[in-house]
This record gives C-alpha cells, structure tokens and sequence, in this order.
C-alpha cells in the first residue's frame, strides 16, 4: 500500500491541524511572509484542504471571522518561533510541543546540536504526520522524538519514558490546544507541566482572549474550529499564572502584529484586554 492509501484522514479536534497547515501555507507563499514553513502545504493537501478550496458564500461577519482566525495563527507562529529561537539560544536544549498536530518546527527551523524536539500527540495525527513526512522524504534538523499519547492520560509518563529529562531545564509550547480544553483540564496541564519543569524552563502559551467565544464560536459551523472552543483566557493571565510558578509575560494579538510590521487593520471592539501570546520562565 501507498502512504496515500494507508493515511487516515483528519477527523474531530485534531483535523484543525490540517486546517492551521493550510493557513501556513497560505503565509509562506507571501512575498513577506514571517515564516516559511516548507512542508505546510503538503499536510494541507494530504488534509484534502490543498488547493486551498473557495470559501462557502456567507455573509460579510462570517468572512471577516474567518480572517480574523487565519490572521491570529500567522501572529501566534511568530510569536512562537521567536521565543523557541531565544530559549534556545539561552542553552535549553529540551522542547515539548503539546498537541503538536502539524508542527513542523523540527523541520524548518535551526536548532543547536543536541536540541531533543518531543512532538506530543495522539497516534491518529502523528500517523497521518508521518505518512506525509516520508512521502515529502523531509529530514528533522534536531533530534525529533513523537510521543503517541492522549493528553487527558498520562503524558508525563509517557514523556519520561520517551526520554525527557524534567531536571534541566525544558521549553514547552501549547499552540492553540488550550482554548480546546475545560478549565479544570487546563489547570491539570498546567500542574503536570509545572511539576515537569526545572528552574528556569520557559514556555510559550496561546490562549483564547476574552469574548473571543463569543465574537468567533457561538455561531461557528459544527465541526469548524471555532465550535469547539470552550475555554478563554482567566482575567489576569499573569497573575494566574504565577500561581503555578511561573514569571509571565502577556501581549496582545494587535500589538505582536504592529510589531512584525502586519498590523491589524480594524479597531479594538471595545477595550482591549490583555491578549492570548504569553511567555513564561519557571521560577
């Protein structure tokens, strides 16, 4: 069988993967594009969402969301890689992504020799991640380590057994996987994370801004994205956050933007909180 025919295709959370893959393959076609993710196009294709389809006709609200989606996972991947390419500079040579889906930063980006990159996910994304890997013959710049396991079980275990080292020090990312998670589920990720981390560890978060439910995922076609969202930042992220042990830092979805010169061409709906980018260092 080809890899093709034994690929299993996207289905429930986990085919928002494709969906981001699609978004950033979208980007590194841009003449300015703030990354380039090589391999991003082909996970879309695999996804079925390559060429990148029409959108459905829908009034001028649902397109302006769907924008607004796109454009916060372009600025998110920005933020993200930025402060990747700073922890490892620092001298962290351990990363975990959780809920990697389509990550392909072990791929694109350059990493110091001895950088370990755990991939954490279920087996059904990591599976159809690799098929595309092999069929594209694409080769990590780190050492690459996928771990296959449900991060409602014991991932920590299954980490420990993969080979992270929770006495030196570890980078972590949760790229748009928390706003997909109840709020008890989010504080138990946020313990074992915390309870996995040495002095000085960082750790780069997306989290659903205030409101953003309601702007985005109230009425959200089923099954897209935005209609399994169900949790969003608390009031005060840092000071959430330094409950857990962590010295954080916030930044808005706009001011990141401005920032990488793309700035946002709407105005702030309101006043505008203290946005979903967080960095954070582990005390």
């Amino acid at each position: 069988m080809t890899d093709d025919q034994e690929r299993v295709q996207p289905s429930g959370v986990w085919a928002t993967a494709v969906g981001v893959a699609k978004v950033r393959a979208l980007e590194t076609g841009r003449e300015n594009a703030l990354f380039r993710d090589p391999l991003a196009q082909a996970f879309a294709a695999a996804g079925g969402l390559w060429p990148a389809p029409s959108p459905p006709p829908g009034d001028e609200a649902a397109r302006r969301r769907r924008l607004g989606v796109a454009f916060s996972i372009v600025i998110r991947t920005k933020f993200l890689d930025d402060l990747l390419r700073r922890a490892s500079a620092s001298g962290i040579w351990q990363v975990v992504v959780l809920g990697a889906g389509m990550d392909s930063r072990a791929f694109r980006m350059d990493w110091p020799e001895g950088t370990r990159l755990f991939e954490v996910d279920t087996a059904a994304p990591l599976d159809f991640k690799a098929s595309v890997l092999r069929q594209e013959g694409a080769a990590a710049r780190c050492e690459r380590i996928p771990v296959a396991v449900d991060l409602r079980e014991d991932w920590p275990g299954a980490l420990a057994a993969a080979g992270h080292d929770p006495m030196a020090p570890t980078v972590w990312i949760a790229e748009g996987l928390l706003i997909y998670l109840p709020e008890d589920a989010v504080e138990l990720l946020l313990a074992r994370i915390g309870a996995q981390s040495a002095a000085g560890s960082r750790m780069g978060l997306t989290l659903g801004s205030r409101g953003v439910i309601e702007r985005f995922g109230a009425d959200a076609a089923p099954g897209s994205a935005a209609s399994m969202w169900v949790s969003e930042m608390p009031d005060d992220p840092v000071g959430w956050l330094a409950g857990h042990g962590w010295d954080a830092e916030c930044h808005t979805l706009r001011e990141r933007a401005a920032a990488y010169g793309r700035p946002m061409s709407t105005p702030p709906q309101g006043e505008e909180r203290p946005g979903g980018l967080i960095s954070a260092v582990r005390r």
